[in-house]
């Protein structure tokens, strides 16, 4: 059964509660530290090399050229270097959360289950290559989608919503997975993708939204790793005492 808004808002704030509980570790600031040190030579190259040849692209394509070719040349050059910008952004948030996903995660993860979450027993698969094979993907299906969703920046507020539903819809896909890849068999990642959906997008939206702050967007894509373990161990956790519970009152009924 699908969870409320009303729980998913409530197991969103715990797992905010939580991993700014866990900061007190010198261990999980480190965790942190090292996409964010990543992620700034990655904004630093990028925006020094790449954001003119980005902006050149989107000047010689459409919509740009169709504004140009209407006489809105102004119009044409300041939603080029936007997007230009945006593209960079993109760009260096989607390198370094793929570098969280697939190098931090799972030091996070090994963490954490051994102090927290020693309860939840590890009944996955642990496949280091799925939940890369995972992440590599979304990041395809986050390019493509960013992509073909450049001619609707044309509409007004869409150029700020659609980056931020795109950025939650990836932190979701890729965190979610992988924090759950270790723990949760096939069958209780099904249920928890359904009853859960909610709050894993609400969590990566409000991520998305945080990567988007100066200087603490730096260390959001590792942040986010930490919260997702959060949400997803808990969830776990609370799933089988549901299913515990269920198996007493049957036995009790019988």
């Amino acid at each position: 059964m699908a969870k409320s808004l009303t729980d998913a808002l409530g197991l969103v704030a715990l797992a905010l509660m939580r991993s700014l509980g866990s900061l007190r570790s010198p261990v999980v600031w480190f965790y942190l530290l090292v996409p964010a040190t990543a992620a700034f030579f990655i904004w630093m190259g990028l925006a020094i090399w790449g954001v003119g040849a980005v902006v050149d692209w989107l000047l010689a394509n459409p919509p740009m050229t169709l504004l140009a070719s209407w006489g809105l040349i102004w119009l044409a050059n300041l939603l080029a270097w936007l997007g230009g910008w945006m593209a960079i952004f993109a760009a260096a948030y989607l390198t370094t959360a793929l570098l969280a996903a697939i190098l931090v995660m799972p030091l996070m993860l090994r963490h954490l289950a051994q102090g927290e979450y020693a309860d939840v027993a590890p009944l996955g698969a642990d496949s280091l290559v799925a939940a890369t094979v995972n992440s590599l993907w979304a990041a395809f299906l986050f390019i493509a989608a960013w992509l073909a969703t450049v001619p609707l920046w044309l509409i007004p507020g869409l150029g700020l919503l659609l980056p931020l539903l795109l950025m939650a819809w990836f932190n979701r896909r890729t965190f979610a997975y992988d924090a759950l890849a270790q723990h949760a068999n096939a069958g209780e990642w099904e249920v928890l993708r359904r009853e859960q959906r909610q709050a894993m997008f609400l969590l990566g939206l409000l991520m998305a939204v945080l990567a988007h702050l100066p200087f603490v967007g730096l260390l959001v894509p590792a942040l986010a790793a930490l919260a997702y373990v959060h949400l997803g161990l808990e969830s776990l956790r609370r799933l089988r005492g549901e299913a515990l519970m269920v198996g007493e009152a049957r036995l009790v009924s019988d």
